[in-house]
C-alpha cells in the first residue's frame, strides 16, 4: 500500500511538471512570434510625422517681399517665396518655348494672388535641395547637378526634367493657405 501511495504521488507530480513544461514552451513560443511579428505589423502603420502633415496651414503674412520662407511638409522642404515685381514680370514674360517643361506663370500660382509662389523645394533630377538666388534665371539653382530654375520655378538649363513641383494648396482667407 505504501508503494502505491509513493506511486501516484510520484506519477502525480511528474504530470504537474510536464504539465508546466508544455504551458511554459508554449508561452515563450507565443512570445517569441510575437516580438518577430511585431516590426512587420508596425511597419504597416502609417509614420507619424507625416501623418500629422497630411496638411498643413500657414500664414503668409510672415513672409516680406522679396523672401522665401521654407517650411516642411510631409517631410519635404516647402519654398513659399513671395515675388518682387520685376521677378513676377520676368516670370510672366517669358515664353514658352524657351521652357524644357512648359507652363505659364499662371498656372503654377493661384488666381489674385500671382505675387506668391508655392512650389516643393526637391529637384526634379535627383531630389536635391536647390538654393536661391544663385541661378541663371533669377530663381533657383541646384548645386549638385547644375540645374537652373527661373522665379516660377520652370527648369530652364541643366539634367532636370520638369519644373519645381506645385503642391495641392488652397486659399483659406486672403493670407492664409493649407497645404495637402
Amino acid at each position: 500500500m505504501a508503494e502505491s501511495v509513493g506511486t501516484e504521488n510520484g506519477e502525480g507530480g511528474d504530470a504537474t511538471r510536464r504539465d508546466f513544461i508544455h504551458i511554459a514552451a508554449g508561452a515563450a513560443a507565443v512570445g517569441a512570434g510575437a516580438m518577430l511579428a511585431w516590426p512587420l505589423i508596425n511597419s504597416m502603420n502609417p509614420a507619424a510625422d507625416t501623418l500629422a502633415l497630411a496638411s498643413i496651414e500657414f500664414d503668409m503674412t510672415k513672409v516680406q517681399e522679396g523672401q522665401q520662407i521654407v517650411i516642411k511638409w510631409q517631410g519635404k522642404p516647402v519654398f513659399v517665396r513671395y515675388r518682387t515685381p520685376r521677378e513676377l514680370q520676368e516670370a510672366v514674360a517669358t515664353p514658352l518655348s524657351a521652357l524644357k517643361d512648359p507652363q505659364a506663370d499662371a498656372d503654377r500660382v493661384k488666381e489674385g494672388h500671382s505675387k506668391y509662389l508655392v512650389v516643393i523645394g526637391n529637384c526634379t533630377h535627383l531630389g536635391c535641395i536647390p538654393t536661391f538666388g544663385t541661378g541663371d534665371y533669377g530663381g533657383w539653382f541646384c548645386p549638385c547637378h547644375g540645374s537652373h530654375y527661373d522665379t516660377s520655378g520652370r527648369i530652364r538649363k541643366g539634367p532636370a526634367p520638369k519644373n519645381l513641383v506645385v503642391p495641392e494648396y488652397a486659399y483659406l482667407s486672403d493670407t492664409r493657405i493649407k497645404i495637402g
